[in-house]
């Protein structure tokens, strides 16, 4: 908030449709420390609290949520323009958190990022952007579709500027540091250095005093502040000691200047800067390769069969577009004539292409062979998966990882922490150094400002999640947060649906054995199943296809177990045997023993019958996936627990567990129940990843610690999940898991040289070898050091790309 005072927000709520829902959200809201009042106003669908900072806001949201409500709030991203270093991140996130009606705020130094979520009555993106703008940065508010033009045209100017300024730095420092170091005695030495030095730290060196004076007025301060502190109290000593030799000489010492310092520490750090600002953008190499995919004009198709080349936002649903030999395809869609073989490796990690005819699912972004065809678009614009996808990598490069929390609180404070040790060796040395402890000390303090360098903390975790993420996309497995990236590495159990995650997904009736074969009761079990959901009713409606469909006067789904429809007023159920079971329906014996025998070859059995009698049982197989075999047998071999879930019956699951290899398996389990089981997994301890594909997976998907959605599933199953592997192929998931582990050990080595060249480089730039064996850093080092610090982090990270 703006303030410590108490401000009152307005929550907008959803799903509070009663003076009892009201009742609870009002109960909830009084657990929530921090909020002075609560009141829940039924009418205008909102709560009002009393708050005096974001947490709370946060909170109660969190509360609503947890009581399985709703609160209305906008989650956006904004690129964040004019930031240096990490704690100019810190900084930034800290005065978005301060807006009044914002719910959560991070951002992220290496992708230069502000998530936030907030109240959308409350507040908006031009308040955001002004709060940001008070402490010297600027967001950029633009659409997304030309947000990323734009950025693009921001780096590529700042680049080209940073390669010119750092050109003529590097040019310019040369001469004074060959005088400085070797022809200090020649004639005008000190004028001709002061000449040279002077535009490389007043004109070249100028944002890094600009932005300090922003940081002073707003009581803060980031690395420019140190970088301004350092080589302006080496530039104005060092001109005061040519101006005025004779304040020193009469002192009995020596007027020494040290323009190179100066110089070459600002020459060092824009190399660094260079070197820094050119490693992230490769960091993001796989988002560009993502963008890259799509063409910008495509070929549509007039109702009079005309061809017309137009841009791809012109383009609308419904649209049929002609895709040519060699083409990328633009849009999602379905084919509708001709037939090619598409290569979908950007999007699913597979590279074998993929045949599609006539009725067969195109995406955007995928490039076709040496056939051409015609498709309708379905999906376009944002709607498209590859868009989609692109957007999902984009949060989860700018999302943080648990170890972040922690770094972000030590960038916060760790300027200010630097400049207190710089003054204290300073003091130090007044005390202690003896003739020369002015000079001295005065050097031992800019080296402290020059080498303490909060960059390399701030990148350390970022740039590895950054490329982490990229490497996932890239190869088929989406990664929605870093969280989940860092958590896989935990994993120790696994649960796994059976149908579309272990087998295909694509079952087909096998067999069918009816007691009495009218063509009504045929029609019934059609027209029942073609209003089912399930993938095996779809098997049924394929197999009876051509017959037709009646109208039923009443259909529902019964969860886990089936389906029921009336006709004529007569009740016929479809399902399994459980489901028969308790409306005691009789089942013949030689259905009986059909049944018996299809278990045994381990197919799905269903079952039709009316309200007294079993009519027919049907044999319904779905092929175990090619690569199902292999990925479980790594996961074995990784050391982790394997347990398969499915509602399908006991001698099925037994089969299906024998042919793959998995020891632990559970049939006839109702999809409230596969939730249940992860929970009991968890109590034990274990960190547990479900895969699943379907609705009936959402509930165990979100209970999980880390949840995985087949990209061949539901919708529901990929919006809930944390990591989509795009091909529904199971090998991915080790890799997923070793993806996972690479990037937190990167993550690791990043932090602990971050940590070790600032723990080591601060006592040795203050001196404390200095009595043990005379040695002085020197400052133009140190600045050279702090510039290969933040490289060598982000150099770390890119090591990523290249393992397996």
């Amino acid at each position: 908030m703006a303030t410590n005072n108490k401000q009152t927000i307005f929550l907008p709520l959803e799903n509070v449709e009663s003076e009892h829902c009201a009742l609870i959200v009002d109960k909830g809201l009084a657990q929530v420390q921090g909020i002075g009042s609560h009141k829940v106003e039924l009418n205008n669908r909102r709560a009002a609290i009393t708050v005096n900072n974001t947490e709370t806001v946060t909170e109660a949201v969190k509360t609503i949520k947890e009581l399985g409500y709703g609160v209305t709030t906008i989650k956006q991203s904004f690129p964040v323009l004019n930031m240096t270093c990490a704690s100019c991140a810190a900084s930034a996130e800290s005065i978005v958190k301060f807006v009044e009606g914002v719910v959560n705020a991070s951002v992220n130094f290496a992708t230069a990022t502000l998530s936030v979520e907030y109240l959308p009555d409350t507040t908006n993106p031009l308040a955001l952007q002004k709060a940001v703008q008070s402490v010297g940065y600027d967001l950029l508010i633009e659409d997304e579709t030309t947000q990323q033009e734009t950025l693009e045209a921001i780096h590529e100017k700042k680049f080209r500027r940073l390669k010119k300024k750092t050109t003529w730095a590097v040019v310019l420092s040369l001469p004074v540091v060959a005088i400085g170091m070797f022809f200090m005695d020649m004639p005008y030495a000190n004028e001709i250095m002061w000449l040279f030095a002077t535009p490389v730290v007043l004109w070249l060196g100028k944002d890094f005093y600009v932005n300090a004076w922003k940081q002073a007025k707003h009581r803060s301060a980031n690395m420019d502040t140190l970088v301004a502190l350092s080589t302006g109290i080496a530039y104005i000593f060092s001109v005061f000691n040519m101006l005025f030799p004779d304040f020193w000489h009469a002192r009995d010492m020596h007027a020494h200047v040290y323009f190179e310092a100066a110089a070459v520490i600002i020459a060092f750090i824009l190399l660094g800067k260079l070197l820094e600002e050119n490693a992230k953008g490769n960091t993001s190499s796989a988002i560009k390769k993502l963008m890259g995919l799509q063409p910008k004009t495509v070929t549509v198709v007039l109702p009079g069969g005309e061809e017309k080349q137009m841009p791809i936002e012109e383009v609308n649903a419904g649209d049929i577009i002609l895709v040519k030999p060699g083409e990328k395809i633009a849009v999602d869609g379905m084919v509708v004539s001709g037939s090619s073989y598409v290569d979908e490796s950007m999007l699913s990690g597979e590279p074998v292409p993929v045949l599609k005819t006539e009725k067969e699912k195109v995406f955007a972004g995928t490039i076709n062979q040496k056939g051409s065809f015609q498709f309708k678009a379905i999906k376009v614009g944002r709607e498209t998966m590859l868009a989609q996808i692109i957007r999902m990598v984009q949060e989860a490069q700018g999302s943080k990882a648990p170890v972040q929390k922690l770094v972000d609180k030590i960038a916060g404070i760790f300027v200010p922490v630097v400049m207190g040790i710089a003054t204290v060796t300073f003091i130090l040395w007044l005390i202690l150094g003896g003739d020369n402890s002015v000079v001295q000390g005065l050097l031992a303090a800019v080296t402290v400002l020059v080498i303490a360098c909060p960059c390399a903390l701030g990148l350390a975790t970022p740039t590895a999640i950054m490329v982490g993420v990229g490497k996932g996309a890239e190869n088929g497995i989406l990664i929605k947060d870093a969280d989940s990236l860092e958590l896989a590495k935990k994993v120790n159990a696994i649960v796994l649906d059976k149908t579309g995650t272990i087998t295909e997904g694509k079952p087909q009736v096998m067999g069918i054995r009816w007691l009495n074969s009218g063509d009504t009761t045929k029609q019934v079990l059609f027209s029942i199943e073609k209003q089912s959901e399930h993938p095996l009713a779809e098997a049924v409606v394929k197999h009876l296809e051509g017959s037709q469909a009646l109208a039923l006067s009443s259909f529902e789904s019964i969860t886990g177990k089936g389906a029921k429809g009336t006709y004529e007023g007569q009740t016929y159920y479809v399902g399994n045997k459980k489901l028969l079971a308790e409306n005691n329906i009789s089942i013949a014996a030689e259905l009986q023993q059909q049944a018996g025998e299809w278990g045994k070859q381990s197919k799905t059995v269903i079952w039709f019958a009316d309200s007294s009698k079993a009519l027919s049982v049907l044999a319904i197989s779905d092929k175990i996936k090619e690569t199902s075999v292999a990925a479980i047998r790594q996961l074995q071999e990784m050391g982790i627990e394997l347990h398969m879930l499915t509602g399908d019956n006991e001698a099925t699951a037994k089969a299906i567990a024998k042919q793959t290899g998995i020891q632990h398996y559970k049939a006839e389990v109702l999809p409230q129940h596969k939730a249940d089981f992860v929970k009991e997994l968890q109590q034990q301890g274990k960190t547990v990843a479900m895969v699943g594909d379907g609705i009936n997976d959402s509930t165990a998907l979100a209970t999980a610690d880390v949840s995985i959605a087949m990209g061949k599933g539901s919708d529901i199953a990929m919006d809930v999940a944390k990591m989509t592997i795009i091909s529904s192929d199971l090998t991915k998931i080790p890799q997923a898991i070793r993806l996972s582990k690479q990037t937190v050990a990167t993550i690791k080595q990043n932090l602990f040289w971050a940590f070790i060249y600032n723990l080591i480089g601060i006592p040795i730039a203050a001196g404390i070898l200095y009595p043990i064996n005379g040695f002085l850093l020197n400052p133009m080092i140190a600045g050279g050091a702090m510039a290969l610090s933040s490289v060598s982090v982000v150099s770390n990270s890119l090591r990523l790309k290249w393992k397996k």
